[in-house]
């Protein structure tokens, strides 16, 4: 990653991009503290936005940071100092998540431990070593909740001692998860959680690590009459039969299990079959089951299984709530919909890359699944509009993805617009044209979250009818990707700047006829009273030209903007600008290599 960033914004500049919070003027005749009575009731980004309105204001959020008991800057890049600072305020939180990407020594963590912490989330320590895990073990003895993605650059071994040494003081532990990104699989080994396992430990999740050890080390801790783990999570090298029948017989109180395999070449020996997804129904208490294959280093899929697998499987889990299934291409209609038919209380269904899912799963969907909140379709080419037909039915429905089903097209959308429930949308690759835009814009929808990247039969027209419809998606919007789209040019993104009040995070990848044009309206947004955009992702809009850069020079242009890519621009000729932009900027990340929205310096890919 070739790009800067030092920390979480502050003063004006933090207040103008992070919250629609409105606070009138007239307010500060009211007592400080009730004023920070009602700031007590808001989030930390409304906090900070309500005390840059006035020196009153300002004096009521101060009271309120030291009783804040949760602290969470995961959407925020910040520097040590600044890191510092705002920690300072907040003494009292006991839970702590930090995106420690852009801290560049493991003292910017040292300095903010302390034995008030019980969850603590370290996100990307891309620059931080092993010995974090010692900090720790001497200044969290209460810990209960520890979440940590490393680099994995360092000794192997190194890790395996400090986790050691870690896990023997950490004896309140009842959530680990650990990543390590961008290493081959035995360095994340299994065995030093084998004698000091915490005997609170109630979850686990481990990425990345190897499936056979992992089953011998099952065989050996099972008898430990205290080991009762309630949630595991693991990424690793392949699902086979005898993994989860060591994973569901060793652990009987499972109530979450999450599995994801990325195989380097075609397991077809040791593969799961059928038998594997019998044994699942053994787990008596399982809420919670996913079972995915990735693609990510070889094209391959679970082809051992068959309708008889999901059969079994759902015959004995019809307490589930939540099913990812991904990866299964031989499971046709019949298989999917034993699963939906038999788990009445259904809440999340997910299934990705199935070659046989056809709209028939979903016919005559009323009185099943009335529970759903969730339902991703990923990748399933068979898929039409017919299949959204009966969404209506689904009057909880929150979540709707079917991203990569290449046939769903204008008539969904008649559908799709009357689920006022609807709060996020993901369209990618559908065949969908400004007409169906249209129909989405009318619909009485509070979407705030919106994709349609590869949609490439989508015009500047669509977009408008999108937000010049009398429904109230302009209002609501918050997160809309465009990218990909052949038709969007710079009229597109003027009728976004002046038309999506709340947008705060827009994706422009590889739009080649946005120019500096565009760019420029999104930072004069005439009009606008709502949020600030705080996410802009420009990656390979190649008619910017590098005099775009001088909009992002002046204090006043993009005063919100937390992160911006823009690889594959000439603006990467620009370096030595944006350096010092972040200097001026330091909350601000520029990402000059393909990272999606809050994905930098690759951890996306892992």
């Amino acid at each position: 990653m070739a790009g800067t960033a030092k920390g979480h914004h502050t003063g004006e500049e933090g207040g103008a991009g992070s919250s629609e919070v409105v606070f009138e003027p007239s307010m500060d005749k009211f007592p400080v503290h009730i004023i920070s009575c009602i700031m007590e009731k808001l989030d930390l980004e409304s906090v900070c936005t309500a005390a840059c309105v006035s020196p009153t204001f300002s004096s009521a959020a101060a009271q309120v940071f030291p009783s804040l008991s949760s602290l969470d800057l995961s959407g925020h890049y910040l520097d040590e100092e600044t890191l510092k600072q705002v920690v300072r305020r907040v003494q009292g939180a006991n839970s702590l998540t930090i995106d420690c990407l852009q801290l560049k020594n493991d003292t910017s963590i040292f300095n903010i431990l302390g034995e008030h912490i019980e969850d603590l989330s370290l996100l990307k320590c891309s620059s931080l070593s092993y010995h974090i895990l010692s900090a720790i073990r001497e200044r969290c003895p209460n810990l209960r909740s520890l979440l940590i993605e490393f680099a994995g650059c360092e000794d192997p071994q190194l890790f395996k001692n400090k986790l050691t040494e870690m896990l023997q003081k950490l004896t309140l532990l009842e959530v680990l998860s650990i990543k390590i990104r961008v290493t081959y699989f035995d360095v994340f080994d299994v065995r030093p959680l084998e004698l000091f396992l915490p005997k609170s430990l109630k979850k686990l999740k481990l990425q990345q690590t190897e499936g056979r050890t992992f089953v011998h080390w099952l065989d050996k801790i099972r008898d430990i009459p205290w080991f009762n783990l309630q949630s595991l999570s693991l990424v690793l090298d392949v699902i086979s039969d005898s993994l989860l029948m060591t994973v569901v017989y060793s652990l009987p109180l499972l109530v979450e299990l999450d599995l994801e395999d990325r195989p380097f070449m075609d397991p077809t020996a040791l593969d799961l079959t059928n038998i594997g997804m019998q044994c699942v129904q053994s787990c008596k208490h399982l809420i919670t089951l996913a079972i995915v294959r990735s693609s990510m280093y070889c094209p391959t899929a679970f082809t051992r299984v068959d309708n008889m697998g999901m059969f079994l499987l759902s015959e004995g889990c019809g307490r589930l709530e939540s099913v990812k299934l991904g990866g299964f291409a031989n499971v046709t209609d019949a298989g999917f919909s034993s699963i939906l038919y038999s788990c009445r209380k259904l809440k999340k269904f997910e299934v990705s890359n199935s070659r046989l899912l056809s709209d028939l799963v979903f016919h005559n969907m009323r009185g099943v699944a009335r529970s759903l909140i969730e339902l991703r379709l990923l990748s399933c080419r068979l898929l039409t509009s017919e299949a959204l037909e009966e969404l209506s039915s689904l009057s909880k429905l929150e979540v709707l993805d079917t991203s990569g089903c290449r046939s769903i097209a204008d008539p969904c959308l008649f559908v799709i617009s009357s689920v006022t429930t609807l709060t996020k949308l993901n369209l990618a690759e559908a065949d969908i044209t400004d007409k169906g835009l249209a129909l989405l814009g009318m619909g009485n929808l509070g979407i705030t979250q919106l994709c349609i990247r590869g949609c490439k039969r989508v015009t500047d027209k669509g977009i408008e009818r999108l937000f010049r419809a009398e429904g109230k998606i302009g209002k609501t919007l918050s997160l809309l990707d465009v990218s990909r789209m052949p038709g969007i040019t710079d009229a597109a993104i003027f009728t976004i700047a002046s038309a999506a009040k709340a947008l705060t995070d827009l994706s422009l990848r590889y739009c080649f006829h946005v120019t500096d044009a565009a760019v420029k309206m999104l930072v004069d947004r005439p009009n606008h009273k709502g949020s600030l955009v705080q996410k802009l992702d420009l990656f390979e809009c190649r008619s910017l030209s590098g005099d775009s850069i001088m909009l992002l020079m002046h204090k006043s242009s993009f005063r919100g903007l937390r992160w911006l890519g823009v690889g594959g621009t000439l603006l990467v000729d620009k370096r030595d600008n944006f350096s010092t932009i972040c200097n001026v900027r330091p909350w601000l990340v520029v990402c000059f290599d393909g990272c999606e929205f809050g994905c930098h310096d690759g951890w996306q890919f892992h």
